[in-house]
């Protein structure tokens, strides 16, 4: 969507000018009209253009996406300006010229108009859901309504962190073994359709018996060689379908659930969602988040369904008086050590303490985790590799040393 630079007269005749996202100039008065600025000039039609043809750059886009690095280094500039005193406006100024990423800037600069217009930073914040996400914008709300900006501000600027670390080490870790699997398919490919085929017509003029190795090889490489094609279309189709699958309500739940009961990978997802749970929802608390609406916010960040539900009984238990840890322990899913310190910091008022120190905990079991999972899957992915290439030798020299025994005698 384009961003207008625009000047305009508030209703008591105060000019403003800031940039803006609209369809339009004439969608950009409509917008404004509703917020009771009333539109005086706006930037002209060429720049707006190639304003819009910046947008819609596919390279641009992919690139312009906010990380959650640059989020959390954004945050703590900001954490670091409002604890020196300086007014917010000026302080989102001055973010204006510390951040370099240049999609962001252009989004703490429109919340810098909006502030500077009287909104409230949270309601500024909102505005723009693809980089501030429902947490972050009730963190904020809560800090401006508790008069602790600050004080939320760092610990908003400490869970993003964390939260990155853990999605890049996470990330870091797989990286190496889908390196290892796609280059030993391309290698394996290029075997059974170019290489075998050519090494396999030394055979074709002896009569020899050939091995059960050998004829196996040839059978397989002969089918991917005539058929590459319709088995990538069945690969294709077999994944248009799971994800056609996955996106029903129905078939996400099953699917959700069945992750959780995967050997290895389903207790590694299991650690990250209650930890993550853990932590965001011993944030909300220490910022101020109502707990009714820190539950509401927690469901949607665990990134697994079948936990979201648990939470959601959580909640309706809470509602009607009864306390967090019955349902997670009725549940099944969540580990005992769980509702367990989730009900000594119940009955103790150090609920968030107590979800910190289990955060703490499943964090360090998912860096344990991954490490494990890294010493394991590389030996794991180098043997079968092995396996596969000395099946290919062996199937090829094996006939050929038999030639040479018939040839000899």
């Amino acid at each position: 969507m384009p961003v207008f630079q625009y000047k305009a007269l508030t209703a008591g005749g105060k000019a403003v000018q800031g940039l803006r996202e609209a369809d339009s100039p004439r969608t950009l008065r409509s917008v404004l009209r509703r917020d009771g600025v009333f539109l005086t000039e706006v930037l002209g039609e060429q720049q707006v253009k190639a304003q819009a043809e910046r947008d819609v750059n596919p390279k641009r886009w992919v690139l312009g996406r906010v990380s959650p690095e640059n989020l959390a280094i954004a945050t703590r500039q900001l954490a670091v300006l409002v604890h020196a005193g300086i007014p917010l406006v000026e302080s989102l100024s001055a973010l204006v010229d510390q951040v370099e990423h240049e999609r962001l800037k252009r989004v703490i600069g429109d919340v810098k108009q909006r502030v500077n217009e009287g909104s409230t930073l949270a309601d500024a914040l909102a505005a723009h859901p693809r980089v501030f996400t429902t947490l972050y914008v009730n963190m904020i709300r809560a800090g401006e309504t508790s008069g602790a900006l600050e004080v939320v501000l760092v610990r908003l600027a400490d869970f993003t962190e964390s939260q990155a670390r853990l999605r890049s080490k996470i990330l870091g870790t797989m990286a190496y073994p889908a390196a290892m699997l796609v280059i030993g398919s391309v290698v394996l490919g290029i075997l059974f359709t170019v290489v075998i085929p050519k090494i396999t017509k030394i055979f074709e003029d002896t009569r020899a018996t050939l091995p059960w190795m050998t004829r196996a090889l040839i059978g397989f490489s002969t089918f991917v060689s005539r058929y590459w094609w319709a088995l990538l279309l069945l690969a294709a189709l077999g994944v248009y379908a799971f994800v056609r699958w996955k996106r029903t309500p129905e078939g996400r739940m099953r699917w959700h659930r069945a992750v959780l009961r995967f050997p290895i990978f389903g207790r590694l997802v299991r650690l990250v969602a209650i930890g993550r749970f853990a932590r965001t929802l011993s944030t909300l608390l220490k910022s101020g988040v109502p707990l009714l609406t820190a539950m509401d916010i927690v469901r949607n960040v665990v990134g697994n369904d079948r936990l979201a539900e648990v939470i959601d009984q959580s909640r309706d238990a809470i509602r009607e008086g009864e306390s967090i840890a019955a349902p997670l322990k009725r549940s099944g899913e969540f580990p005992p050590l769980v509702f367990h310190m989730v009900a000594v910091g119940e009955r103790s008022g150090a609920l968030e303490e107590m979800l910190s120190n289990v955060a703490d905990a499943y964090e360090d079991q998912v860096e344990t985790t991954i490490g494990a999972l890294t010493s394991l899957l590389e030996p794991v992915m180098i043997v079968a590799m092995g396996a596969v290439v000395a099946f290919i030798v062996f199937s090829v020299l094996m006939p050929i040393l038999q030639i040479n025994t018939i040839a000899g005698g």
